[in-house]
């Protein structure tokens, strides 16, 4: 596995305006279709071998087709989908789409929701309890705001493997290390939490960031979850808001360039094999 380089977190679709309403204004380069041939070729020339892909919009059809393009391909090893999991039936739509081709886990944009507490609900929990009798891993998609809460979701469910997407989008265009650094490193004391270093750079000014402002934030997911539980993500296309995919990917390089072979491994393929069973 010496020389892998998965991107544990990226998106495709097939845009239509009505499928995609958080794409507001500033973001008119994102309303186009981004598929497996584009991806292919911007993996290819940063060096990337492997990839997985992460719902976009919260519906089962869009699961599916993410699964079907993954069975497609030799570079997406993983989807993590969507699924209904506040239903009284998501049990039976676990099991159909559990076994899906490269089917390793579930998300909900729980920063979406009007209720900041909505992942306290007992009918999502009840949910959130099945998912590892099918194999499957939760992707945690909240702000820095909602930490409080999702240790205690997270202390809900010990046995139950759980990743943090975007470093749980810190206030990086503001500066704001505090409380964001504290309670990161309480939901890390969690054996069963791992982190992906990606999305940083559309949490800080898209058009004026540099690689120092964003030092602290490395700095602090790398002393939480180490690098044995954090994970090399693009949010590509998302990412190209604020920075081209390979630029992402030489500085996520650099920033662990001071990490023995070993935990250079870990941060860019190892964690994402790990956690997600690749």
């Amino acid at each position: 596995m010496a020389n892998e380089c998965i991107d544990a977190h990226h998106h495709l679709w097939r845009y239509q305006p009505e499928e995609y309403p958080w794409m507001g204004d500033g973001m008119e380069m994102l309303r186009r279709d981004y598929l497996t041939a584009e991806l292919e070729e911007v993996t290819r020339s940063a060096g990337v071998t492997g990839t997985i892909v992460v719902q976009a919009r919260q519906t089962m059809q869009e699961t599916e087709w993410l699964s079907n393009l993954a069975a497609r391909s030799d570079l997406i090893r993983g989807v993590v989908g969507w699924a209904p999991l506040a239903s009284l039936d998501v049990g039976k739509e676990l099991e159909r789409l559990a076994v899906l081709p490269n089917m390793k886990g579930m998300r909900h944009a729980l920063h979406d929701e009007l209720d900041p507490f909505y992942m306290l609900r007992d009918d999502f929990n009840r949910g959130i309890g099945l998912l590892k009798h099918y194999g499957l891993r939760y992707d945690l998609l909240v702000f820095e705001s909602h930490l409080p809460q999702t240790i205690e979701f997270v202390d809900r469910h010990p046995n139950q493997i759980f990743i943090v997407d975007h470093i749980a989008k810190p206030r990086i265009r503001d500066r704001a290390l505090s409380p964001w650094k504290r309670e990161l490193n309480e939901l890390a004391q969690r054996s069963n939490v791992y982190c992906k270093v990606s999305g940083m750079v559309t949490e800080a000014k898209w058009d004026s960031w540099t690689a120092e402002e964003l030092t602290p934030y490395f700095e602090t997911v790398f002393e939480a979850f180490t690098p044995r539980r954090t994970m090399f993500g693009s949010d590509w296309p998302v990412i190209t808001l604020a920075s081209k995919y390979c630029s992402w990917v030489e500085l996520v390089k650099r920033v662990i360039c001071k990490f023995s072979p070993d935990e250079q491994e870990r941060v860019l393929a190892g964690t994402a094999v790990e956690a997600y069973e690749l």
